[in-house]
């Protein structure tokens, strides 16, 4: 049973886009407006976080006085990831569990050093990550001449535990910090034209050849139910199309209203194909906040600016910091 909570706070540590400057709805706080309140007062280059391919976010939820602090992805790379947490001044020694909401290189890539960082920061204590068995299999990209690209491999459970974490994995939903955050289980298809990530492939079991993976079934969204709004829902690539991601949360939680949307979008390459249907078929919702990023597209994000009012599409992007 999910469990509604009393404020939701959402840190972006890792994405593809840096901003200063934009104006932000007042539930957002922006990088630049973040170094003010924490008493930086002169402005330079040794302040700012970098951008990077990819998404991480540190997920804090208060219920009756009580914080609970998770991560959710790492980013591609450790670079990104310790500069931003540090100039952020991130504190990682509440973070409890880990989520990786899927198992691609551009959100696992700092995985093994976000785990040194928590735990050195924790007095050692063992971290729960929370994964789905098949995220560990190698993946590759058909490309249009027919080769292959292969993706880097997510880090092994093997290695995950030697860093210091319990890995838990699972394909059904299930809840962390103690009911308070939700974790979907495989995301159904039901809209026809989201088709996930076209041309994908990934390693037999056997380690001989290749198998079709276009549908991306380890990937898992995560909700939170805040009181007096709704569900708020991280979605970080949105391989299974966000329409999809949304249906399933309407169906998971049919007496609580959807509220808002975070993360990657992917209607970049070739999924611009379906930004149209995509776009339209958002409305039904009546989300309050689209907080789009990371793999979502200029193309698509300008769609949604022409469809959907500034108090609405608050884009995501390195240190910005939404509370509900």
């Amino acid at each position: 049973m999910l469990e509604a909570v009393d404020s939701l706070e959402i840190l972006v540590l890792v994405d593809n886009a840096t901003d200063m400057l934009s104006s932000t709805p007042a539930h957002v706080e922006g990088e630049g407006a973040g170094l003010m309140r924490r008493g930086v007062r002169m402005m330079g280059g040794k302040c700012l976080c970098c951008a990077a391919h990819g998404l991480s976010c540190l997920i804090t939820v208060e219920r009756d006085g009580v914080r609970r602090t998770m991560l959710f992805d790492s980013g591609p790379e450790e670079y990104a990831f310790e500069r931003n947490v540090t100039r952020l001044a991130a504190d990682l020694s509440p973070v409890e569990a880990i989520m990786l909401s899927h198992g691609h290189w551009d959100h696992a890539g700092a995985m093994l050093l976000a785990l040194t960082m928590i735990r050195g920061r924790n007095g050692g204590r063992e971290i729960l990550f929370d994964a789905h068995p098949d995220m560990f299999r190698t993946r590759a990209v058909k490309m249009p001449n027919g080769k292959l690209r292969q993706m880097e491999d997510i880090p092994s459970i093997e290695d995950l535990t030697a860093f210091g974490a319990k890995v838990v994995s699972s394909c059904e939903p299930h809840t962390l910090l103690g009911g308070l955050v939700h974790v979907s289980g495989e995301i159904p298809r039901v809209t026809d034209y989201e088709r996930g990530y076209p041309g994908q492939v990934r390693r037999t079991l056997d380690g001989e050849g290749w198998e079709p993976d276009e549908l991306l079934l380890d990937e898992r969204w995560l909700g939170v139910h805040v009181k007096g709004k709704g569900l708020v829902v991280l979605s970080a690539c949105s391989h299974a199309g966000i329409v999809n991601v949304l249906h399933h949360a309407r169906q998971s939680f049919p007496d609580v209203p959807l509220y808002a949307i975070l993360g990657g979008l992917h209607l970049s390459g070739a999924n611009e194909a379906v930004i149209p249907q995509t776009v339209a078929d958002l409305r039904q919702f009546g989300l309050i906040t689209i907080a789009a990023g990371h793999c979502t597209g200029w193309r698509a994000m300008t769609a949604l600016a022409n469809a959907f009012s500034d108090g609405v599409l608050a884009p995501t992007a390195v240190g910005k910091r939404y509370s509900f």
